[in-house]
């Protein structure tokens, strides 16, 4: 990565953040709770990986200690993203404000930014549990959402609900035969785009 693809990065950023802004965006995107959680806050998450990228070098460098091994971010990341898998705080962001302008800062400056900042300097180990966390995150979630005989959301319906589960199941199906496909195969370097350690340490060299 060089200096010349930062612009462009927080450009993208910037654009995709105004886009899911917009009120018909908005709308459709939390109309039902499997749109909320597998495509408008994946998105708000991607406007913070963009962000990361745009981040200069020295400032990289210079969290690089408070950052070791990418494990606070990915705390911060994971606590974050925790809050909003939630179904109190999916229904809250819907119809109040507080926790709509919540969302729509929290998700890419408390998870996007600070795990694609962190990806790149963790070690094989921590990616690893990273992952692993991941695919039984998506699990147990999916398991609730689909198991649970009563809503679970006062303004989605218990289809959409049982929806999002199958959803949530099939993304763990996936994930864990992809990382068992990448262990056996390949690494576990590069994730949704982001570029590997070794590419990390030569944009700070430069």
């Amino acid at each position: 990565m060089n200096a010349r693809a930062q612009p462009s990065a927080a450009h993208a950023a910037v654009l995709i953040f105004l886009i899911l802004l917009l009120p018909p965006v908005r709308h459709a995107l939390e109309s039902s709770m499997t749109a909320q959680m597998l495509l408008q806050i994946p998105l708000l998450v991607a406007a913070g990986l963009l962000l990361s990228r745009a981040t200069p070098a020295w400032l990289d460098a210079a969290l690089a200690d408070w950052d070791w091994q990418g494990i606070a971010g990915l705390v911060m990341a994971t606590f974050a993203a925790a809050m909003w898998m939630l179904p109190r705080a999916l229904d809250a962001s819907v119809s109040e404000t507080a926790m709509a302008t919540a969302k729509y800062l929290s998700v890419p400056l408390l998870i996007g930014l600070p795990f694609g900042l962190s990806w790149m300097r963790m070690g094989f180990i921590v990616r690893g549990v990273f992952l692993i966390e991941l695919i039984a995150t998506c699990f147990r979630m999916g398991w609730l959402y689909l198991l649970w005989p009563d809503r679970l959301c006062n303004n989605y319906l218990l289809d959409d609900q049982q929806r999002l589960g199958k959803c949530l199941v099939a993304i763990g199906v996936a994930l864990l035969l992809w990382t068992a496909a990448k262990l056996l195969w390949g690494n576990l370097s590069g994730v949704a785009g982001l570029p590997d350690t070794a590419t990390r340490h030569r944009r700070v060299e430069g």
